[in-house]
């Protein structure tokens, strides 16, 4: 398909490199960053634009590629008569594009995407569109570079994207608020990946909740005074560890 990128970050970066690794061709960019627009432009062999208003109509399929609380003003200033319209959220109606085509829809990466990364991640896709014809070709057009495509109505895609925040964004919180600890009290973070990395293996194959370890899931209270002790100059931290090991204690099998 010729695709025409509205945005010029992350998820532009890496959706408009998966794109053409899988042979479709970027027609242009379009952003308000003009070195982040012509840096990706160069990077897909796609022509540079700064205005909407002159957005190119030839292109198959736009894709809404910018940030949640922004969809709503790009989408109004966007007329793409019958081509098709999607944007990329997992927290955003399907509707809000209802003025900017007669066809639209949803193509919601469910990953964490940055573009420092040197290689693609697996990437689930959750779609959606309007009407029956809409929807299949975007099911298609996802199906040719993804192994994993859904169909989610805005409800159901809200509850994804609640469930990717919880399990990613929240720890990847605490991945960071651990390594800082441990940095100011000269210890060595990476000895925990090995302990992280199994953790994570072992959703593949068993329940979470069977296989919660530590103090709070032994009710070893013990344990758990001498880590507020060594938690006193960390409030937050301190906050967050009982959080989570009451949470744990009252949760336990």
């Amino acid at each position: 398909m010729v695709i025409s990128i509205i945005g010029s970050g992350n998820v532009a970066t890496v959706l408009g490199k998966i794109f053409k690794e899988n042979n479709h061709t970027i027609n242009e960019i379009i952003g308000r960053n003009e070195t982040a627009v012509i840096n990706l432009a160069s990077l897909l062999n796609a022509k540079p634009g700064f205005s909407i208003g002159h957005i190119n109509k030839d292109s198959d399929i736009f894709i809404v590629a910018v940030k949640d609380d922004a969809v709503a003003e790009v989408s109004a200033q966007i007329n793409a008569a019958q081509k098709i319209v999607v944007h990329t959220c997992g927290s955003v109606s399907v509707n809000v594009l209802k003025d900017a085509s007669g066809n639209y829809g949803v193509l919601y990466p469910l990953q964490s995407l940055r573009m420092e990364l040197n290689y693609n991640p697996e990437i689930p896709f959750l779609i959606d569109g309007n009407n029956p014809h809409t929807k299949n070709i975007i099911q298609t057009f996802a199906s040719s570079f993804a192994k994993t495509v859904i169909q989610a109505n805005d409800e159901v895609r809200l509850r994804y994207h609640l469930s990717a925040i919880i399990s990613s964004n929240f720890t990847n919180h605490l991945f960071a608020l651990t390594k800082d600890y441990c940095s100011k009290n000269n210890i060595d973070f990476k000895l925990l990946l090995p302990l992280i990395e199994e953790t994570v293996k072992r959703l593949h194959y068993y329940d979470p909740a069977a296989m919660q370890t530590g103090p709070a899931a032994r009710g070893d209270n013990a344990t758990i005074q001498k880590h507020f002790t060594l938690l006193e100059a960390y409030p937050a931290l301190k906050n967050i560890y009982a959080m989570m090991s009451e949470s744990i204690q009252h949760n336990r099998l």
